[in-house]
């Protein structure tokens, strides 16, 4: 375990045996390297991961109203509507991240919040654990953004939330979190 923004809870131990477990780069936002693992017919092949921070995304309401974040995201080269989210810092839940982000990217203090799942994240490939928020009775407070963060604040109705969520350009932690607060029956 890191105390450094990153996956914070020890992974399990291995049902197959690890051999070896290499780090071979650092950027400082991710950690990528592989294991050598053995199979279980015997043969070993190294597996391939990238570790990132442990994330938290928030689906806030408000006046049946829900909050998204515009933002250009460089690495698909496009602008999007996302639910607000970011690193669960070290020592943190989940919910007190969410309240954090919340109030940190769209200037809302929440005044109730709730985990409604947390899991890993494409585990072909990643070490990566996100947990989804759910916050209302929302009240104004300043926004504080970090210094790589450019995005504006849009309210979308309820009723219209699926359809903004899978709207291209979109990400699968926007349409999990808003599928997941309905599915729990809150939107």
């Amino acid at each position: 375990m890191t105390d450094d923004g990153r996956r914070h809870e020890p992974l399990a131990d291995p049902e197959w045996p690890v051999r070896e477990s290499n780090h071979e780069y650092e950027t400082g936002w991710y950690t990528g390297g592989y294991d050598l693992v053995e199979q279980p017919n015997g043969t070993t092949k190294q597996y391939y991961w990238a570790e990132l921070a442990t994330a938290v995304v928030v689906v806030a309401v408000e006046d049946d109203s829900l909050l998204f974040v515009e933002q250009y995201r460089p690495t698909i080269r496009e602008t999007q509507y996302e639910l607000p989210a970011g690193v669960v810092e070290a020592g943190e839940s989940f919910t007190a991240a969410g309240e954090r982000e919340l109030r940190e990217e769209t200037g809302f203090e929440a005044g109730s919040t709730a985990l409604l799942e947390d899991f890993w994240c494409s585990t072909g490939v990643l070490r990566h654990r996100r947990g989804f928020v759910f916050a209302t009775d929302l009240t104004p407070v300043e926004q504080n953004l970090d210094e790589n963060e450019f995005l504006s604040v849009h309210t979308v109705p309820v009723a219209d939330a699926i359809d903004v969520a899978r709207s291209q350009p979109t990400n699968d932690a926007t349409v999990e979190g808003v599928l997941l607060a309905r599915e729990e029956g809150l939107l």
